[in-house]
């Protein structure tokens, strides 16, 4: 395993890193699971920032400041909706991976959180979600040895140990 990935159960809106992700909607503009909490915690002005960005495509990903969160920076990036695993499902969840990392690189972001991206109300299976994220991570850091750290949030058990046995199996 790659020493700069890191697992933790936990809450992503305490973490005090350069960046933290959210799994947002197109919109930008808030909603539910850790796209609300994310929002609650930052404090109304990430929603004033948002609404200048004009929402973003699923893959893609977009920067705002932290405002009232330890985080200096939000990478707001939207996963894909399971819809039976052919619609370029798994190609648009790695996107969602390597274009946050490219804009963390791009804004010389060292340590950066994820959350489990598109396994709550989207759908995705978490065991394959688990795979591509690590795989995404494990294949940027070695490009870019920049990034000093990657740290994958899980809030509930269950993704906790599907991604520590996704690391120890070495997906």
């Amino acid at each position: 395993m790659n020493n700069k990935i890191e697992i933790i159960k936990g809450d992503i809106t305490i973490l005090e890193v350069d960046a933290i992700v959210n799994a947002a909607n197109k919109s930008l503009l808030g909603g539910g699971g850790v796209d609300g909490a994310i929002h609650r915690a930052a404090g109304p002005q990430l929603l004033e920032e948002c609404r200048m960005l004009n929402g973003c495509e699923t893959g893609q990903a977009k920067i705002t400041g932290g405002y009232n969160l330890p985080a200096k920076h939000v990478i707001h990036t939207v996963g894909p909706v399971w819809r039976s695993g052919n619609n370029n499902e798994e190609e648009l969840l790695a996107d969602t991976y390597k274009n946050s990392l490219e804009v963390a690189l791009e804004n010389s972001i060292k340590t950066i959180a994820f959350p489990n991206i598109s396994t709550g109300i989207y759908g995705f299976p978490k065991e394959k979600a688990a795979s591509i994220a690590i795989k995404v991570a494990n294949e940027f850091l070695i490009d870019h040895p920049e990034i000093e750290k990657v740290i994958f949030v899980c809030f509930d058990r269950e993704n906790y140990e599907i991604y520590n046995a996704g690391i120890t199996t070495g997906i």
